[in-house]
């Protein structure tokens, strides 16, 4: 066998399938390109759900992570360290907001924003105890914990993880008037993502987000932005709310914020909200460690200079342009994003997406299915105009075979 097939048949005899990895293997990247077992290289057009939206291998950021390898890595918060509280303060100031909760993955930071939003609803709002409501979207992702899969619209993710934990409320994504009939005495929070990646990158419709902030602040009901893949520089902008003026009660971030280094998630908001836990109320050993706050802080710094976003607006419009010379021709039948961010409908007749994604791997592109015939587009913020041009040829001879 080849060095691939021997990787991923190794890979399939000891590892749980959860997940259904394209056939490669991975060994090296650099910037926007990736090298595998056999030496061949592939165009990422991925950038790990956006958590790699700095490249691979940065060199501020593995400079940055290098430096604190040498210093500490890890004190628990059980004592304080150097790096935390300026990763705070610069966060905060990110987000134009007060306070910072770290934790370390996405689906971390999600379930703090709802406990979050509980302990708020029942110490502030004066909610009835056990009666909080938080109202969510569907078709949302907002990860795979037992209490996320429980407001889960997707079948694979909610099939046999029984019982599951009330307490939310599903209403279309984009629907105000849904929205507000679903609004109680008792809804502490609604959670929605201000673009919908998993679901094929689905942007709501204009007005929708300056709706859902009205209607939270007329309720005394928190907004909370779920921007983990959206955020920190993807659709041109530092968050995707921006684009049209909201700024939430608090926003729920991870992926890039740790540059593609180290696991870094964090719930951003205002010392009134925030300011409801106590001491031993809630936590993580990992969370906010001095390894993940430096690389954190490269990561901001980073994004404080507006480059990235910059880029993303520049290169976000020269994508959609292109995509949008496929549509109409029979071979893609809808185009959506924002920025470095698209979801790519391709006509049934052509294959599903994970055939269109195994065909554009031959090409030497990476990218990955969605939905049935949905592949997403998201490269890494770096990439060069001509290697997008050249993933995108690719992607042009793919559909026209």
């Amino acid at each position: 066998m080849s060095a691939t097939e021997t990787a991923i048949a190794s890979a399939e005899a000891h590892s749980a399938h959860n997940y259904h990895p394209l056939p490669v293997v991975v060994a090296s990247a650099e910037g926007a390109w990736m090298t595998d077992v056999e030496g061949r290289r592939y165009l990422d057009l991925l950038a790990g759900y956006s958590a790699l939206n700095f490249g691979h291998g940065n060199r501020r950021l593995i400079d940055a992570a290098k430096a604190q390898l040498e210093r500490v890595t890890l004190t628990s918060r059980a004592f304080h360290h150097d790096r935390f509280a300026d990763f705070c303060t610069r966060l905060a100031e990110l987000c134009s907001m007060e306070m910072v909760l770290p934790m370390n993955t996405g689906a971390e930071a999600v379930e703090t924003a709802v406990k979050t939003a509980r302990k708020w609803g029942y110490r502030v709002k004066g909610v009835p105890d056990g009666m909080a409501k938080i109202i969510v979207a569907s078709d949302n992702f907002h990860g795979r914990t037992t209490t996320i899969i429980s407001f889960s619209t997707d079948p694979e993710a909610r099939a046999d993880y029984g019982p599951y934990t009330p307490g939310f409320e599903i209403v279309p994504y984009g629907d105000l008037t849904a929205l507000r009939e679903a609004m109680t005495g008792n809804t502490v929070a609604v959670l929605i993502e201000p673009i919908q990646g998993e679901a094929g990158v689905l942007v709501p419709p204009a007005g929708y987000l300056p709706g859902v902030r009205e209607l939270t602040r007329e309720r005394n009901v928190l907004f909370i932005a779920d921007e983990i893949q959206s955020g920190l520089g993807r659709t041109g902008k530092t968050f995707a709310c921006e684009h049209e003026g909201v700024v939430p009660d608090m926003y729920v971030l991870g992926k890039a914020l740790g540059g593609g280094v180290v696991p870094v998630s964090a719930v951003v908001s205002s010392a009134d909200i925030l300011g409801v836990f106590k001491p031993g109320e809630h936590g993580s050993t990992f969370g906010g460690n001095p390894l993940a706050c430096a690389v954190a802080l490269e990561v901001i710094a980073m994004l404080r200079t507006g480059e990235y976003q910059e880029r993303a607006a520049e290169l976000g419009d020269h994508l959609h342009r292109e995509l949008g010379l496929l549509s109409g021709g029979g071979a893609v039948e809808a185009v959506r994003g924002r920025g470095l961010w698209a979801g790519v409908d391709i006509a049934p007749a052509l294959g599903t997406g994970r055939e269109i994604s195994e065909r554009l791997m031959e090409e030497r592109v990476l990218v990955k299915d969605t939905h049935g015939s949905t592949i997403r587009i998201a490269p890494p913020l770096v990439i060069s105009k001509e290697d997008l041009d050249w993933g995108l040829d690719r992607l042009r001879t793919v559909l026209s075979s």
